[in-house]
């Protein structure tokens, strides 16, 4: 569980933290140009941005980031409190429950503020980039698809392994 939990953690701050590679990697950034994004944010590099719109972009996630600082700091603190904990110290129960409503409300959070995010920068973008940005993910969705499918017809062998 506890590696879910930080997966999950990990995977949303890649998430949140991609549109800064994006902008940087189409200036000629640190990457080289080379304009890889993830997840959500991929397909805003495709976009052909204004500088104007990167910068937008740029500071509606800086913004979002020290917003959620404090909180992903109090819930770090929480967390390592807790795994201090032994299992049969007095009040153990009591802290699993306060954390899992704490990471619960967490993930609740960053859910939300990742749907303003992508509002905000949505309404940064032409009409034009709005619907290259649908086909984007319609494209994006069908090749999810036929991932799915060939996952489906040819599952991995167990014998290869040994």
């Amino acid at each position: 569980m506890r590696k879910n939990i930080s997966l999950a953690l990990v995977l949303a701050s890649a998430v949140a933290l991609a549109p800064f590679a994006i902008a940087s990697a189409q200036d000629g950034g640190p990457h080289g140009g080379h304009g890889h994004g993830h997840g959500a944010f991929e397909a805003y590099s495709k976009l052909n941005l204004s500088d104007s719109q990167k910068a937008s972009i740029k500071q509606i996630m800086q913004t979002s980031f020290s917003q959620g600082k404090a909180q992903r700091e109090a819930l770090h603190q929480q967390r390592e409190a807790f795994e201090q904990m032994a299992p049969n110290a007095s009040g153990y129960q009591a802290a699993a429950t306060a954390l899992a409503q704490a990471e619960g409300a967490a993930m609740t959070a960053r859910v939300q503020q990742r749907a303003a995010i992508r509002a905000q920068v949505y309404a940064i973008l032409t009409p034009a980039q709005q619907s290259q940005l649908a086909t984007l993910k319609a494209q994006r969705e069908a090749r999810h698809q036929q991932w799915e499918q060939f996952k489906a017809t040819h599952p991995a062998g167990s014998s290869s392994a040994q």
